[in-house]
Parts: structure tokens; C-alpha cells; sequence
């Protein structure tokens, strides 16, 4: 069974295999029209959605199935019923799953006790749609992914850091994180990412004017982010100021560089307006790519591509 839980696991053709699948029904969406006919998605949203929650359900239907979505908060999921006993009633219901949960633990017992395929529509420790998804458009913007650099500024302890380190390791892509003291990545992440590199190098630096030296991609992401309190917004920010992405920053980065953020996205926060407003920002054909790269995911997890 294709469950999607992390890229932990993953092969370098196997996520080339989905950027093309992604590429090639970008390019021709009527010729997968009926490709899920008859099959019915069920997503499962903890954490407030918009583009996961649009792009799931326009790929199922676009690709002839039929979509479900749940609020946990109006199931017994949340109290009177167990993750384990859900997950066995909704696979006699459905052929595939997405949740968005808070907790990567709960998404794994999931998996384990369903017999459908589940896909991680995004957890407190990864969200591999999301850098499936932006691999795509790296793909798109230049032509290539091995041999890049990306550089990533702020809260490195996030879902889309962890599929960031572990997706760039495989395809052969440097990566410095640039972030404040007490929000590195996860010891594990980097582990991993350092077992599965293919001959790229990953760094976690302080220094944020030379993580974008020579990048080809400069990459940021909410400093608030949904499980953050909002009591600790006034300290975050202090913590994340010398991160935030402005034009200097920018400007230390190859001149053909592109800025990526996987939004939502707050002007004057993670990053100035003139940046992700500007000409070298791709953040909305980012977001477009959900819905292509979706589409190849759930093909994907049903043995179908």
C-alpha cells in the first residue's frame, strides 16, 4: 500500500516519476479525466486548510472521483472514538485518505490501522505534498534540480523544513537554513537527509547573508505557524527578524534567482512585499502546482501511476 506519509523512504525516481506524472497532467488535464473514476477521497482537516483542502478536491474531481471532507471537530474523532477505530471504519467506506492532523503520531496510527492508502496532507513534522509540489516548480523555473542551491530563512523546526532538508538531500540539491538558535531542524531530519543525500550538501548556519550567497532559490515560510500560540507571536518575531527575506537579501542570491514561500504569506513579516510581490517571486505558480502535483500524489497511493 502507497501511504504518503514523509519522503522518509523515498527514491530519486520516485519523486521524478511524480514531477513528470505532476508536468505531464499539467500539460494535458483531459487526458486523465477518468483515471479515479468511481473513487472517492475522504480528507480529514484538524488544522485550518485552503490551497490542500481546494487542490485535493479539485484533483479528485478532475480526475473523475468524487471528494469527502470532514471537519475532525464535528466527528467523534476528536473524543468519543479512537484514530485506530476510524481509520478501519472510513477504509470499508473509501478508497483513499488525506488527513491534515496536529500530530504526526496520530497520522502514523492512521496508516497502520487503515486499509486504504493515507496521505499526509500536512502534520507538525512534514508536509511532502507541499515540497513534492515545489520540486515541480523548481523543476519548471529551471530546467533542473540537481546541482541547485536553496536557501531557506526562519523557523526551521516546521513541517515544510523537514521535506525541504530530506527532498533537496535526494534530488541532489545544496540547502543552507539560515535560522535563529533553539529552531534548528530536528536531529533525525538531518540524519536522515545526510543517509539519503545524493552528493549534496546540507548546513544549518546563524548567518543569513551567506546561506543566500550564490543560491538559486531563496525559500521562506510563516514564522506563525497553525500549532504556535498566539502569545508567543512578540518573541517569534524578535527571534526571526534578521531572517526575514528583503530585497538585500534577495540581492545576495544568483541574479536569476527565484523566492518561494508556501503560503500564507504576511507582508512585513517572513518577508518584505517587494519580494514576494515582485518579479522574481513564483509563490502563486507554487500554489498552482499543488493541484497538479496532488493529482500524481493520489495516483500515486493507489498503485495507479
Amino acid at each position: 500500500m502507497n501511504h504518503l506519509l514523509s519522503l522518509e523512504g523515498f527514491t530519486p525516481g520516485k519523486i521524478s516519476s511524480l514531477i513528470r506524472l505532476g508536468k505531464a497532467m499539467k500539460k494535458a488535464p483531459l487526458g486523465h479525466s477518468s483515471k479515479l473514476r468511481g473513487k472517492t477521497l475522504l480528507s480529514i482537516f484538524e488544522k485550518p486548510s485552503f490551497r490542500t483542502r481546494i487542490s485535493f478536491e479539485l484533483a479528485m474531481l478532475q480526475l473523475g472521483g468524487h471528494a469527502i471532507t470532514i471537519d475532525s471537530q464535528a466527528t467523534p474523532m476528536c473524543g468519543k472514538e479512537s484514530i485506530e477505530d476510524t481509520a478501519k471504519v472510513a477504509g470499508r467506506y473509501v478508497d483513499v485518505i488525506m488527513a491534515r492532523l496536529y500530530s504526526h503520531e496520530k497520522l502514523t496510527k492512521l496508516a497502520q490501522n487503515s486499509q486504504v492508502p493515507v496521505i499526509n496532507g500536512l502534520t507538525d513534522k512534514y508536509h511532502p505534498c507541499q515540497v513534492l509540489s515545489d520540486l515541480l516548480t523548481i523543476t519548471e523555473k529551471k530546467g533542473k534540480l540537481k546541482g541547485l542551491k536553496l536557501a531557506y530563512f526562519g523557523d526551521a523546526d516546521n513541517n515544510v523544513t523537514h521535506c525541504l532538508i530530506l527532498g533537496c538531500a535526494l534530488m541532489g540539491i545544496d540547502i543552507s537554513v539560515a535560522c535563529p538558535a533553539g529552531h534548528e531542524p530536528q536531529p533525525g531530519v538531518m540524519e536522515m537527509a545526510k543517509d539519503a543525500s545524493a552528493g549534496s550538501k546540507t548546513e544549518v548556519m546563524r548567518d543569513a547573508a551567506a546561506a543566500a550567497k550564490g543560491a538559486d532559490i531563496i525559500y521562506t515560510d510563516s514564522w506563525m505557524s497553525y500549532h504556535v500560540s498566539e502569545s508567543e507571536k512578540e518573541a517569534r518575531i524578535k527571534a526571526f527578524a534578521p531572517y526575514r527575506v528583503t530585497a538585500g537579501v534577495l540581492g545576495l542570491a544568483k541574479k536569476d534567482a527565484i523566492f518561494m514561500n508556501c503560503l500564507p504569506a504576511q507582508r512585513g513579516m517572513e518577508q518584505t512585499a517587494e519580494v514576494i510581490d515582485g518579479p522574481q517571486s513564483v509563490v502563486f505558480d507554487q500554489a498552482e502546482n499543488r493541484l497538479h502535483m496532488q493529482k500524481a500524489i493520489l495516483l500515486y497511493a493507489m498503485g495507479l501511476a
